[in-house]
């Protein structure tokens, strides 16, 4: 069966059964379930959070792989209803990069494109590209998936360049040596 209709259409009380049901319906999405409870203009403050916390007791491993597929998806989620510092705002955007980096881990997987990060999103409504997908790090990704444990490869680089220079004047040293002999 399918739904039939967007989720950031549905009524509370259609989204508890949605939710239950889950399973009968073949175009169910819980990234689209998540984003709907933001969107939603039909449902109060109170009632997105009720949903959302209804929504963790079935979906909560598709939630916290959010962190990796839509990360500004995930903490708009986490922090419904909360008014947020720049301090907390901050915190939360550190702790999600580590558990990125965990979850990364945890699953081996070597690669970061991801959701977001591996679309072209640069805020323009009319930019052509919009939705594009590309390698992250590629001349038209916007965001990436940065740690502080990320080697530069900028420094490895010039490190290879700085020895290769110091060869040749080894060699060159040698070589003027050997002549004035």
């Amino acid at each position: 069966m399918k739904i039939g209709q967007k989720f950031n259409t549905l009524t509370f009380k259609e989204y508890f059964f949605y939710i239950d049901n889950h399973k009968k319906y073949t175009d169910f999405n819980t990234l689209g379930l998540y984003r709907s409870i933001i969107e939603n203009e039909k449902l109060s403050l109170e009632n997105k959070i009720e949903v959302r916390d209804y929504t963790h007791t079935f979906f909560n491993k598709s939630f916290d792989f959010l962190q990796l597929k839509d990360p500004y998806t995930f903490i708009k989620i986490s922090t419904l209803g909360q008014e947020l510092t720049k301090a907390d705002e901050w915190q939360l955007w550190e702790n999600l990069k580590q558990n990125q980096q965990k979850i990364l881990n945890d699953k081996r997987i070597k690669h970061r494109n991801f959701g977001d990060y591996s679309k072209h999103s640069c805020g323009y409504e009319n930019c052509p590209l919009n939705g594009f997908m590309v390698r992250q790090g590629g001349l038209f990704s916007e965001g990436t998936m940065d740690f502080k444990s990320d080697c530069n490869s900028y420094g490895a680089k010039e490190k290879s360049m700085r020895r290769k220079a110091e060869r040749k004047n080894e060699k060159k040293i040698i070589k003027t040596e050997l002549n004035n002999e």
